[in-house]
């Protein structure tokens, strides 16, 4: 499992709706109405796995915790579970955590939210290759030949070999003693010095680490996608099952500070979707 290892295994990035790794938290207790007390709101959160969450606090998931807890005039605490084991807290028994921050949209593991934002794969590479210039989809004849990196068994790598591309690919793994975040900056890495022509990714991931790479990387969102598994995904907060007034509330947050939550993903630069597909930007997220 890579990228975010509960969204892609189709995971968090990450393979990504493997993420769903992460769904199979329950854990959950099927009975209550929300968190166990008014006065908390307890998250289950990977201690180290940015960018989406960390023990500091310093993940875009943790930001969102924040905004709900602030919302609910609750105490936020944390569960933590490392995504590496399946993201399954048998540990602690049931009634874990009253959210799971970020979960695939229809796996039907656990009971989800709407989405509170859409992204998808990204396609990456040095924004000073000409040759690669203007490319959106990975049918694009111009990526025959291309040294390109990814995670194995993730959407993108089906989706190459649809389109003849895997001899040239370079398929990364997760090693047991090391985060999918040490694997992830390895690829860019290798992307900045030239090693790879490009890299694909889950989008919250590359987004991330791309901003931080040596040299400048073009990031474009692979929304065009006509062939193989799908590229998109809505992204949902997970809840225990049997509490409708609890996933209410949630959903009723979500909606009401949309354009917030947005905010908080880009400052990531996570590429947030709308339902459609399309990117939304910073100044249309803040209208």
């Amino acid at each position: 499992m890579s990228e975010r290892a509960a969204i892609i295994t189709l995971r968090r990035g990450t393979s990504t709706v493997g993420k769903i790794g992460l769904a199979v938290l329950l854990g959950f207790a099927s009975a209550g109405a929300g968190p166990a007390s008014a006065a908390s709101l307890r998250v289950c959160a990977d201690p180290d796995n940015m960018p989406f969450s960390n023990e500091k606090a310093e993940g875009f998931e943790n930001k969102l915790a924040e905004l709900i807890a602030q919302k609910l005039n609750a105490t936020l605490q944390y569960s933590w579970f490392a995504e590496s084991t399946g993201y399954v807290p048998n540990t602690m028994g049931r009634d874990a955590c009253d959210l799971v921050m970020g979960y695939a949209q229809g796996t039907g593991l656990i009971e989800d939210t709407n989405p509170y934002y859409y992204t998808s794969y990204v396609l990456i590479h040095r924004e000073k290759d000409a040759s690669l210039a203007g490319i959106d989809n990975l049918s694009d004849p111009r990526l025959k030949g291309k040294r390109i990196g990814l995670f194995a068994r993730t959407p993108p790598a089906s989706i190459l070999a649809v389109h003849g591309l895997v001899a040239n690919a370079k398929p990364f793994e997760v090693n047991a003693d090391e985060s999918a975040a040490k694997a992830t900056m390895t690829i860019i890495d290798q992307v900045a010095s030239g090693e790879l022509d490009a890299a694909l990714l889950w989008g919250p991931v590359g987004g991330y680490y791309a901003e931080r790479a040596a040299v400048p990387l073009k990031l474009v969102a692979l929304v065009k996608e006509n062939a193989g598994p799908s590229t998109i995904y809505g992204i949902t907060m997970g809840v225990r099952p049997d509490e409708p007034q609890w996933k209410h509330t949630i959903n009723k947050l979500i909606a009401e500070n949309q354009g917030e939550i947005n905010e908080i993903l880009q400052g990531y630069n996570v590429p947030v979707l709308d339902d459609k597909g399309n990117l939304i930007t910073a100044a249309a997220a803040e209208r």
